[in-house]
């Protein structure tokens, strides 16, 4: 019932307040200094944004009035009570949003086959769905050989070759992209190159117009790679973004962005955020769940959010809150004055270091201190994005008059802005550090001092792994000498000297250990920093302008995650010069961070195998792990954009930056580091007037008009969506084949076998499918049988509408370790035939008979990432209870909303201790009145009898097992 409703009576409807100005009109909000306990001023400000939470949408099932008191009493039930959260919106990034807005779409399907209204069914929770997300890199720098003709239009879909034929939009008929395309006689990433129009000289200075190839100056539409990428994604994904613009048109509650914008963490920052809420009659904080994991970023501007799996963010947009444990929250208190020289990405890894040796794994962490007004709104969101890799929770920033500062020059209204700031100075959810007097209590405080930072690279393995700039040639000698390991490479001396001699593209280099073959300046963390990005182009001018080049054979990238970023590099004037070093803007979204790099050229990959060499990659990003930017670089370290492209000119990592020249200009004069690295006032003074509110309307009114492209795209009118039998990305899942009116009572599981016998910590990644789909997989052979050859099966994570490909990737890794057969690989017993057989096959099998299914592991059972098919896969293939020794706790939630009972052994007993062998079968009594944590008889058909824990915590878990899942739940919800 909503809140205006004149038939609700709130329990805390006394708390209710009116918020006056002659500024604007009235609001009414929950006064949560009504309470009148001194505990609230003494509870850290992200407590404070989640007990009005729970105070506002108390409602005695979901959110009890117990949870509010856990809340307040914060201090005594942290790390120990359990409460609900309902957070303001949902965000979705597109491959997790595809399976939950499938999931509604069928949902409608069967609510229709009932005779109810299918337009009933939306999102309870205001929901926002970004289309893109990862972008999959098939053209890296390119090169424009011949001019091209504009058509008459200044932003044409073609242009014009000198023969005459029409050619894609930015390119030309004889154009190519480096190693992609034939016909390419040499590098053109010079103003001089030969097929320059006549009459221009190889010195022509760099024109500052975003429309002008910065190699032959002639008009272009935009940069030919970005266009390519982004045509290929479209025809890659068409079929998906068809359903998109079906979901945008036909769902309320619902916002499609769509493709060709943002990357969804920027899309979260730049025009989603809020602060403050308004609805139902009511203002409130904002606050989100997403399925992103940059999401926490949004905490870096004071709104609280972070995280979630596909099942919670689908549960949160039916209505039901997110369950936690009252966190801990540690206080970072930030000291001292921040070095001239180091960047936000400086501050973050020595925040990150500080916070992973301080051991905060699952804490929230509130900043505090004089230092944080020394951070820009960007700096913080960039500390926030991090909290991952130091395994916090959230990193929460609360609102200040920098906040306010941010929003007044981007995306809020005059009335707005007031609102926001009389609301939050209401509630006192507005931090002042001019006044100590009401200073929160936290669980514990740690300080860090700012001006003991200095510039530093993570690697070349692990992301807490740092090294000291000045520090970085010894650093990487010492790698080489240590033991294979976290660090080491273990290189023997005598070839650590060994340099490899190489063409390419008609002129030789050489490869040796250190050297930089990928470089990347690419989205996440660094993109909502205007500081660093410009650092980055500003030395890029200084750097052409010294008369430094980067070699060509290394494979440089600009993939920023917004439009915006690309706008002010723009019309900042140093876009040219960062093309000018190779470094291309080639589209938006995760690209080289995710392993979507194009391939290195084969002279390269030849040299780095023949010489056996440690070639490294460097990028600004917050990911790196060994090996994955490409097989064979098997160094990576993370850096800051500008220190990314001085890398690039250096060509190497075995360099002191600080006493050895990055190179050696026309003149023969070396040029060091220090010569071309932008001053701290020289990127303030660029910031401050490039960064500034004209950019943000223009990127919102791109948001809102959407692409070409999205706007023309053909979609169903209909309530119900047209499901394409021949479709293999989107297909109308089984969850709801056998719904009724009627709540079965709950059925007792008798004679199941187990269809896998596992160990402990069995991770995520061993059940659900990720990553490419292998040939040889059960979703191969569905594919094939399609008539799709293995160039079209394109991943798992394009497929997760189909739910067909899913199940059939379930349990599908390669290191799954199984003990009814004895070895690694996504193989099972089929236990009657005596058969090994696929996990599906057999499943698929089981199911066939009507046989029931368990499976058995060890402890720590799902483990690792949140992911919505770890459950979904088996409840499809009929597993209907998990029997372990302990459970990752949003996985067990993930099972209980697929209506699969998660089952503990008792303590001190497991699989070993009952003497198990795997092959028997199982009957569990389920008792028709369920009760939370209910001990429960399982009986063997051996003749054993053992007792387990079921592992539902409260009573909403109990409803949605006897539902048969939070699905089933809803839509019966819409049956009565």
């Amino acid at each position: 019932m909503a809140l205006d409703s004149p038939q609700y009576e709130h329990p805390f409807g006394h708390l209710i307040d009116t918020l006056r100005s002659e500024q604007y009109e009235e609001r009414r909000y929950f006064n949560l200094l009504k309470l009148s306990d001194v505990r609230y001023e003494k509870l850290p400000f992200c407590m404070r944004v989640l007990l009005e939470s729970a105070i506002r949408k108390c409602d005695g099932f979901y959110i009890k009035t117990d949870d509010v008191s856990s809340i307040l009493d914060w201090q005594m039930q942290q790390n120990q009570a359990e409460v609900a959260f309902s957070p303001a919106r949902v965000l979705l990034q597109d491959f997790t949003g595809i399976p939950a807005m499938v999931d509604l779409a069928a949902m409608r399907d069967a609510l229709a086959k009932q005779g109810v209204d299918p337009n009933l069914v939306n999102p309870r929770c205001p929901t926002d769905l970004i289309v893109d997300h990862s972008l999959q890199i098939d053209y890296s720098k390119c090169a424009i050989q011949s001019p091209p003709t504009p058509t008459d239009e200044s932003h044409g879909a073609a242009v014009r070759s000198p023969a005459g034929r029409p050619s894609p939009r930015g390119s030309s008929s004889s154009g190519h992209c480096a190693g992609q395309r034939p016909g390419h006689q040499g590098s053109c990433s010079k103003a001089s190159c030969s097929d320059a129009p006549s009459g221009r000289s190889a010195a022509v200075q760099i024109e500052n117009t975003p429309l002008l190839c910065p190699f032959h100056l002639q008009p272009v539409s935009e940069p030919e790679t970005m266009i390519r990428n982004q045509e290929m994604e479209l025809i890659r994904n068409k079929e998906r973004l068809q359903f998109f613009k079906w979901c945008s048109k036909t769902f309320k509650n619902i916002n499609v962005v769509p493709p060709d914008i943002n990357a969804v963490h920027q899309v979260n920052l730049e025009y989603l955020c809020q602060v403050v809420q308004e609805g139902e009659g009511f203002i409130y904080p904002d606050s989100v769940v997403g399925t992103d994991s940059h999401t926490t970023m949004i905490n870096g501007l004071g709104i609280l959010g972070w995280g979630v799996g596909g099942i919670e963010s689908e549960a949160v947009m039916l209505g039901q809150p997110v369950s936690l444990t009252l966190p801990q929250v540690v206080g970072c208190k930030l000291v001292g004055t921040i070095n001239p020289l180091a960047t936000s990405i400086d501050i973050v890894l020595g925040i990150t270091k500080h916070l992973r040796q301080a051991g905060i794994g699952r804490k929230f962490v509130e900043f505090f201190g004089p230092g944080v007004q020394q951070l820009s709104a960007p700096d913080r969101t960039t500390i926030a994005n991090m909290c991952p890799e130091y395994n916090a929770t959230v990193s929460f920033f609360p609102v200040d008059d920098v906040t306010l500062q941010h929003f007044k020059n981007t995306i809020c209204s005059e009335e707005k802005l007031v609102v926001l700031e009389d609301y939050l100075k209401a509630i006192k959810l507005f931090r002042s550090y001019g006044d100590q007097s009401d200073e929160p209590q936290y669980s514990e405080v740690i300080e860090m001092n700012l001006s003991s930072i200095v510039p530093h690279v993570s690697g070349p393995k692990r992301p807490q792994d740092r090294v000291a700039v000045t520090c970085m040639k010894e650093d990487f000698i010492n790698c080489l000498n240590e033991k294979v390991g976290f660090k080491g490479f273990h290189i023997s001396k005598e070839k650590q000297a060994t340099q490899v001699p190489f063409l390419h593209e008609g002129a030789e280099y050489n490869l040796a250990h250190g050297s930089v073959v990928i470089a990347a300046v690419i989205s996440c963390t660094n993109n909502c920093n205007p500081s660093v990005m410009l650092a980055a182009g500003l030395l890029a001018k200084k750097a052409v302008e010294a008369g430094l080049t980067v070699k060509p054979y290394i494979r440089t990238n600009l993939v920023p995650g917004s439009g915006t970023v690309t706008h002010y590099l723009n019309t900042s004037g140093v876009l040219p010069y960062l093309r000018k070093l190779r470094f291309e803007v080639v589209g938006y979204g995760c690209a080289t961070c995710v392993g979507n790099t194009a391939p290195l050229p084969e002279s390269v990959v030849d040299a780095i195998k023949q010489g056996d060499l440690v070639a490294c990659g460097v990028l600004s990003g917050n990911r790196h792990l060994e090996g994955r930017l490409c097989d064979c670089v098997r160094a990576n370290y993370l850096a800051s954009p500008p220190l990314v492209v001085a890398y690039a000119i250096a060509g190497t990592v075995s360099i002191n930056l600080e006493t050895e020249p990055l190179g050696v200009n026309s003149e023969g004069k070396d040029v060091y580091l220090r010569d071309i690295w932008p001053s701290k006032e020289e990127v303030n003074h660029t910031e401050e007037n490039i960064v500034i509110a004209s950019m943000f309307k223009e990127l919102r009114s791109r948001m809102e008009k959407g692409s070409t492209f999205w706007n023309r795209l053909e979609s169903a009118e209909s309530a119900l969506f047209p499901w394409d039998p021949k479709s293999t990305y989107i297909r109308c899942p089984s969850f709801f084949s056998k719904l009724s009116k009627e709540v079965c009572t709950p059925q007792s599981i008798e004679g199941a076998y187990p269809l896998l016998f596992l160990g402990d910590k069995v991770t995520t990644d061993h059940i659900s499918p990720a990553g490419s789909i292998a040939r040889v997989s059960a979703a191969a052979k569905y594919l094939q049988s399609k008539r799709l050859t293995p160039r079209e099966f394109n991943s798992y994570g394009a497929r997760r509408g189909n739910d067909a490909v899913m199940t059939r990737g379930t349990f599908a890794s390669i290191k799954l370790q199984n003990r009814l057969i004895g070895k690694t690989g996504p193989k099972t017993l089929h236990i009657p035939s005596g058969q090994m057989l696929d996990v599906f096959e057999a499943a698929e099998r089981y199911q066939r008979d009507g046989v029931p299914l368990i499976i058995l592991a060890g402890k720590e059972y799902g483990s690792g990432s949140s992911r919505d098919w770890a459950a979904k896969g088996p409840y499809l293939m009929g597993v209907r209870a998990v029997i372990a020794e302990s459970f990752e706790k949003i996985h067990r939630n993930h099972l209980v909303g697929m209506g699969i009972a998660p089952l503990q052994f008792l303590p001190g007993q497991n699989a070993d201790s009952l003497e198990l062998c795997g092959k028997e079968r199982f009957t569990i009594n389920l008792p028709q009145e369920l009760t939370p944590r209910q001990q429960l008889t399982v009986q063997t058909s051996t003749g054993k009898s053992f007792s387990v824990t079921a592992l539902f915590e409260n009573d909403m878990d109990v409803a949605f097992f006897r539902h048969g899942g939070i699905l089933k739940y809803v839509a019966r919800s819409l049956l009565l």
